[in-house]
């Protein structure tokens, strides 16, 4: 793994583990738990979105010359995980497991499938494409505050 890759595939599974903790929490019936959990979650969640959005796949763009390619592929998964956490967070604030689990297993398809495609393919294309990695890590660390508003209501 090189500098971009190994950085992001951190991130993913920090991402991860706190998401599982959130469901290991909502099985316990641990609301307290699993609401402080999930704002820890989509808080990251969300921050990951933003380091790559804002900083990473512009520079991919950039430095390939490419658009309309995996970039607007991983755009639009973003788009559709951001699209499932209000459903999610409704059914934590209701205290439902039965709509939480539910929903939170096509959520885990959904982000093992994409960690799946930027690992394999886009942070392996990135990390050859742009030479100064550590300068991009520290660029999206640099951004990570920003969540597009998303405040989690949990």
């Amino acid at each position: 793994m090189t500098v971009i890759h190994g950085y992001m595939h951190d991130d993913h599974r920090s991402c991860d583990e706190l998401f599982v903790a959130v469901e290991s929490a909502v099985v316990d019936q641990d609301w307290d738990r699993a609401r402080s959990t999930w704002r820890r979650f989509s808080g990251a969640l969300l921050r990951h979105f933003v380091m790559e959005e804002d900083v990473l796949f512009p520079k991919l763009e950039e430095a390939t010359g490419m658009s309309g390619g995996p970039t607007d592929v991983m755009r639009m998964d973003h788009a559709q995980l951001r699209a499932m956490l209000p459903t999610l967070e409704a059914a934590l604030l209701d205290g439902n497991a039965d709509d939480f689990l539910g929903n939170s297993q096509a959520m885990m398809v959904l982000m093992q499938q994409h960690n799946m495609k930027e690992e394999q393919v886009l942070y392996p294309m990135a990390d050859q494409a742009l030479t100064d990695g550590a300068a991009i890590v520290h660029a999206m660390e640099d951004c990570g505050g920003r969540v597009d508003g998303a405040e989690p209501k949990v």
